[in-house]
């Protein structure tokens, strides 16, 4: 293992932290992570992206990350952490500068990515990412990479990534008290794409929807780039709050009567199906209807729905996503959300699992739940193919620079 370049992601959900310890890998097609290691805690102490108890998510992260390690049998390199969550903000920036030479060099590029990415984002802000949407030289744009051609002006748009400053630093602490470095955050829904996305629906426009437990990311993807982002505090945990209150049964019913009987559904769900509650011995023997939780499912998955669709809406994308919508997370396994999507976005869609790229362990991460983790690793691996150093190499300043090279290729 100390030839190749081991590279490690951290997923630090609602309902659990999952631990991926990957080589990073590389053929003449694609640039890869062959999984050696995962490692899962089912107590976290981060809700909707953020860390509400360092300790209880630093244990988290020590128990993952051992359980992992012990898998892969090797070190555990500076890790790449996932951050999501309604203080993640996108905002545009435009740059521009002047040609120095005959042509547009790589240089010319990097000056005005830097031009587009020098703007404050405040004090209680922090960057992320750094997107090019496009550049434009003297009248003609919509050029994806101008160095080569001949101009005097370079202009670019920039997607500019931010996330609260605390967030971002109780992240560091717990993932330090454990024990490890941090070398990366990466925005969560922008991971799980890099895992469960083909080359023909990121070119022809899809809307990636990440379905987590405390919070629903969203990330509209066309032309090989990100288009719009948004985050919504609606996901598996208000689904599970319904069925407590519909159904009178305590959280942790709740959340087992979701996974077993639950559907997004209600016209795949036979209307004479039934099934025995959770009871008190005041409550005496109860049953329900699977039609009934179905229900209770379905509507608050409809609401959710509905706000992702007026995002679109309001980003002008409506119509212009033929690869339709790819859906990943945990609350992404319910029987039926695909019927429900292809109702509301009136557009196709299907579950994203994390198969891209990936080898070795893979049954260890294929469903949903592991987009996110899975897409992690493939993030490192691409940093350790662009940096042509292993990851373990590098420095945590290095990792945090203003503009992201990996991103700019990529989308």
């Amino acid at each position: 293992m100390k030839d190749v370049p081991i590279v490690a992601g951290l997923d630090l959900g609602s309902t659990k932290t999952c631990a991926v310890i990957a080589q990073a890998t590389k053929s003449d097609r694609a640039i890869g992570a062959k999984i050696l290691g995962v490692g899962i805690c089912r107590e976290t102490g981060v809700r909707g992206g953020l860390v509400r108890d360092i300790e209880e998510t630093t244990r988290s992260i020590v128990s993952a990350m051992r359980d992992a390690q012990r898998m892969a049998g090797t070190q555990v390199p500076p890790i790449v952490c996932g951050i999501a969550g309604e203080h993640v903000h996108l905002r545009t920036s435009p740059g521009l500068v002047s040609v120095t030479g005959d042509e547009i060099s790589r240089g010319d590029v990097e000056r005005v990515n830097d031009v587009a990415t020098a703007v404050s984002l405040g004090q209680d802000r922090e960057l992320l990412h750094s997107i090019p949407q496009g550049y434009r030289v003297d009248e003609q744009d919509g050029i994806s990479d101008p160095v080569g051609m001949s101009g005097m002006r370079l202009e670019v748009e920039m997607y500019l990534i931010s996330v609260a400053s605390a967030a971002a630093q109780n992240v560091r602490k717990s993932v330090e008290r454990a024990g490890y470095r941090l070398a990366r955050l990466v925005f969560e829904p922008l991971a799980s794409s890099l895992s469960v996305l083909t080359a023909e629906e990121r070119e022809l426009g899809c809307l990636l929807l990440d379905l987590g437990g405390a919070s629903t990311g969203m990330a509209v993807i066309r032309g090989g780039r990100v288009r719009n982002i948004a985050s919504f505090p609606y996901a598996g945990d208000r689904i599970t709050s319904d069925i407590v209150h519909g159904l009178s049964v305590t959280q942790a019913d709740a959340e087992r009567l979701k996974e077993k009987w639950g559907a997004a559904y209600t016209p795949l769900v036979d209307p004479d199906e039934a099934f025995e509650l959770p009871s008190t011995p005041g409550q005496g023997t109860r049953q329900a209807k699977r039609e009934l939780i179905a229900h209770i499912i379905h509507q608050r998955l409809d609401e959710v729905f509905g706000l992702m669709h007026a995002e679109l809406e309001k980003a002008g994308v409506v119509g212009q996503l033929p690869a339709g919508v790819v859906l990943t997370g945990g609350t992404a396994q319910l029987p039926g959300i695909v019927e429900l999507a292809r109702e509301v976005f009136a557009m196709p869609a299907r579950i994203g699992s994390p198969t891209r790229g990936i080898s070795g362990l893979i049954d260890s991460v294929n469903a949903p739940r592991y987009a996110v983790p899975a897409g992690l690793v493939l993030y490192a691996a691409h940093e350790e193919s662009i940096h042509g150093a292993e990851i373990t190499n590098f420095g945590v300043d290095k990792w945090l620079g203003p503009v992201k090279r990996w991103f700019q290729d990529f989308f």
